[in-house]
């Protein structure tokens, strides 16, 4: 059983979408056991931190995230509260990967948020990222990002360098939307389903 965490100000349809194009259906569930009982959990969120730790929080659903032992894909603000601390309402978030989300800063040709199609890089050799080219594109829309540090899995710029994709455990990042990535995203979520 596949579970997208449903804690609000997420568009929840792209992702569903693209897993039914998989031929695969996941629940949408803000029930703790039945996250808990979940082959596989995903994380999305286009909110801001504040609001996603506050609606986890009233949700009681912090520990329960902290705790899982089952593949976890946390997918742009949903990596992002995967860290430490975010800089966007100078937030605690899950703590479950060291670091902190930082604000991207604009250059003359480059503006935030950052929306459109950038090229993985340093792409690793692991299972998620099995099949995936170095400078494959995939698409995002951000205005906060994680540094590259141990946990990296993949890299992009946009302005300065940035953790594409991370992981930690049991716990997958994906600063991108895979679910609007095009082959590459549809590879990428196949691969999680797969481990």
């Amino acid at each position: 059983m596949i579970t997208i965490i449903d804690y609000g100000g997420s568009n929840l349809a792209s992702l569903v979408y693209s897993l039914n194009r998989l031929g695969v259906s996941a629940n949408i569930s803000q029930d703790a056991k039945v996250i808990t009982n979940s082959s596989h959990v995903l994380l999305p969120g286009v909110t801001s931190a504040s609001t996603a730790m506050k609606n986890l929080a009233n949700l009681g659903l912090i520990d329960v995230i902290r705790s899982l032992t089952q593949p976890v894909l946390g997918i742009c603000l949903g990596m992002q509260i995967l860290f430490d601390h975010s800089q966007e309402g100078d937030i605690t978030c899950l703590s479950i990967i060291p670091g902190k989300v930082k604000k991207l800063i604009p250059s003359d040709n480059l503006t935030v948020p950052h929306m459109g199609w950038n090229a993985l890089l340093n792409v690793s050799d692991i299972a998620i990222m099995k099949g995936v080219a170095e400078q494959s594109y995939v698409y995002y829309v951000h205005s906060y990002a994680a540094p590259v540090g141990s946990q990296t899995t993949a890299v992009t710029s946009h302005s300065s360098d940035f953790s594409a994709a991370v992981q930690c455990r049991n716990y997958f990042g994906a600063q991108f939307h895979p679910e609007r990535s095009g082959s590459v995203g549809s590879l990428i979520i196949k691969n999680f389903l797969e481990l």
